[in-house]
């Protein structure tokens, strides 16, 4: 009886040890996740192919940008997927609108810009973060990009100075500068992966830099922007406030009873 009764319990804890890994295989790991390098700290977020869609957001239709993440938050549409994460998602003038090559829902809304100027959009080679919302990630240079894209994608936003190309620092980007602030980007790596990071503490182009390629191994990244970066992470409560932003990207996670 006493064996009997034994075998009982282990059963019954398997079973129960059975049922919480099978709850553990079917829950997606959190997309957003801290993380130190050289010393700095990050938040980085992951977008994978198949369980995520991408897109950008400059505001509501026929309407104004949203210029804050936490106004995109309050005028989600109600049928919706829900947010993963969202980041500030590109370079802009005054009144929010992007000053570079910008497409939402499969419509371009500005041309790749290839203008010389001052400032960091226009440290050459600047870049393009593109493709299907479902997957077919990816960032390529400007020139690039012009040079070999020829069908429009469902997103794409421009931004510079690009961070990594080919696998190589951009040559122009100092190895530990002495500019520090709040800085953002996305690289892809080789398996399709989007990674985005936002520094936690003020960090250099070059560490930044160093960051996509040497951790993360994504042979191409992008800076997004600096000051103003900022995150959305729903699962952990977070919603950076600060300056008025431009575009956004957002990235979602599937319909419910999806894949």
């Amino acid at each position: 009886m006493i064996r009997a009764a034994a075998a009982l319990t282990l059963l019954l804890l398997a079973s129960c040890s059975s049922g919480e890994k099978q709850e553990a295989e079917a829950s997606p790991p959190s997309p957003c996740e801290s993380a130190t390098f050289e010393g700095v700290a990050f938040t980085h977020c992951t977008a994978v192919p198949g369980r995520n869609t991408i897109h950008t957001v400059l505001g509501p239709k026929d309407g104004a940008p949203y210029r804050s993440l936490s106004q995109l938050a309050v005028n989600r549409p109600d049928k919706a997927h829900a947010v993963a994460f969202a980041m500030n998602g590109g370079m802009f003038d005054d009144a929010g609108q992007p000053i570079g090559y910008y497409v939402e829902d499969g419509e371009r809304l500005m041309k790749l810009n290839t203008n010389e100027g001052p400032g960091n959009f226009h440290v050459l080679p600047n870049g393009v973060f593109y493709g299907k919302a479902a997957g077919l990630w990816a960032v390529t240079a400007s020139d690039q990009f012009a040079a070999r894209v020829t069908n429009r994608p469902d997103f794409g936003t421009q931004s510079g100075p690009m961070l990594v190309i080919d696998g190589k620092l951009h040559p122009k980007i100092q190895p530990d500068g002495t500019s520090l602030k709040l800085r953002n980007g996305v690289g892809v790596d080789k398996q399709g992966l989007a990674h985005f990071v936002i520094s936690d503490e003020p960090v250099s182009f070059g560490k930044l830099a160093r960051y996509f390629r040497d951790t993360l191994h994504c042979p191409n990244a992008l800076f997004l922007d600096g000051s103003v970066s900022s995150l959305w992470d729903p699962e952990h409560g977070r919603v950076d406030g600060g300056p008025p932003l431009g575009p956004l990207i957002v990235v979602e996670k599937p319909a419910k009873g999806g894949s």
